[in-house]
Order: C-alpha cells, then structure tokens, then sequence
C-alpha cells in the first residue's frame, strides 16, 4: 500500500468543450441542444497506464423542443482511465464511469410538475488524447435517473461532448 501511494501521479488541469445534449422522455428523444462545459479536471494515476480521472465541471444540459430545456449541472465525474503509449509525450486515454451532477440556476429546475429534479446521475464513457500537456477527448453520459416531477412522465438527461484542455 505504501509503495502504491508513493508511486501515484496526481495531475491537474483546465478542459472545456461544447456539448451536444436532449433527454430521453419515455420512449422519444427531444431535439438536441448545443451547450459547452468547462472545469477543472483531475488525473490520479496508480499504475504506468491506469488512474482515475475526475474533476468539477459545470456543464449545460437539456433539449429543444415546443420549449427549450437548459439544464445547468455542477458534474463530478469519477472514472477509470486506460492510457496506451502511441508515440513519444502521445497517449490514447479510454475512460469510463459514473458521475453525479446537481442542477444550479435556471428556471426548470424545481418541485412544480413542469420542472425537473436537480439531482442527477449517471454513467459515461470516453476517449482522447494526450499530446503532452494538451487534451482532447470526446464522450457520452446517459443519466440513470428519472429527473421529471410529472408523474406520467419519465425524463432522463443524454449528453456527447467534445473537449480539449491543458494540464498543468
């Protein structure tokens, strides 16, 4: 345990992105919506090639629709990463896992039944590269839970995104 504690990375760094998201309401899609994202990652490595990946992200959400859903989300991601040595400072980064998310700001979160619950969570995948010290990376995260206060309804968020960022 000692000698895996001492051997651990820990790298930070700055990652933001455009979004492409909707949400799954019961059995069709919403028209997508672009939105961004931007936060700090975290990179927590315990192996030459594995770590776990996390962060802080705010990260706009929702669908466009009869009316436009914008769904802002503080998003704590926790994945495991994979990375492949391809070249020299050149990395393949395969990432996966689950996140949590809590809504802030904006007018559809709330109790009434044409809002949405704030608390949402999820599972996403990934894949990337490391050019030294420069990111990029697309992804997908479905929501697990049904964020709908409307008892006839079943919503739940979907999100691709696309990233690139720098670490310090």
């Amino acid at each position: 345990m000692v000698t895996t504690a001492a051997s651990a990375q820990f790298s930070w760094g700055v990652q933001g992105g455009l979004n492409v998201s909707n949400v799954r309401n019961q059995n069709c899609l919403e028209r997508v919506k672009l939105g961004f994202n931007i936060g700090v990652l975290t990179d927590f490595g315990f192996a030459p090639n594995m770590g776990i990946r996390s962060g802080l992200y705010y990260t706009t959400k929702g669908a466009a629709g009869r009316t436009d859903i914008r769904l802002p989300y503080l998003q704590i991601p926790v994945h495991f990463a994979y990375k492949i040595n391809l070249a020299s400072r050149t990395r393949l980064v395969l990432h996966a896992g689950p996140y949590a998310a809590y809504g802030v700001g904006g007018s559809h979160f709330g109790s009434e039944n044409n809002q949405y619950q704030p608390f949402d969570f999820g599972v996403g995948v990934g894949a990337g590269f490391e050019f030294g010290r420069f990111l990029t990376g697309i992804g997908w995260d479905m929501g697990l839970l049904d964020i709908s206060n409307a008892e006839n309804r079943s919503v739940r968020n979907r999100n691709a995104f696309l990233t690139v960022g720098y670490r310090f």
